[in-house]
């Protein structure tokens, strides 16, 4: 098991934060001013999820929404999502 740093884990956040990139999975804008339980919020993402071997380093972090994110959960590529929500 890999252990998680809470002070790596918000500098992570805060660097990825900074240059407020799209969303890595669907390629949308994030929204950075909305409240971080809104389902276009940013979240980070483990590109390769910690459940399949990736690792807890910031060149496996990517902004995602939460929305996306959710939908991908522990896969290495996440289903197509579309802004109103539903798979395809």
């Amino acid at each position: 098991m890999i252990k998680r740093d809470s002070a790596t884990r918000h500098k992570h956040r805060a660097r990825i934060r900074k240059d407020q990139p799209a969303c890595h999975i669907c390629g949308k804008p994030i929204d950075y001013t909305l409240p971080h339980l809104d389902p276009w919020s940013f979240v980070v993402d483990h590109v390769i999820p910690l459940a399949k071997g990736g690792s807890d380093d910031l060149s496996n972090k990517k902004a995602a929404h939460r929305e996306c994110n959710s939908k991908k959960r522990a896969r290495l590529v996440a289903p197509i999502v579309r802004r109103s929500g539903s798979l395809t």
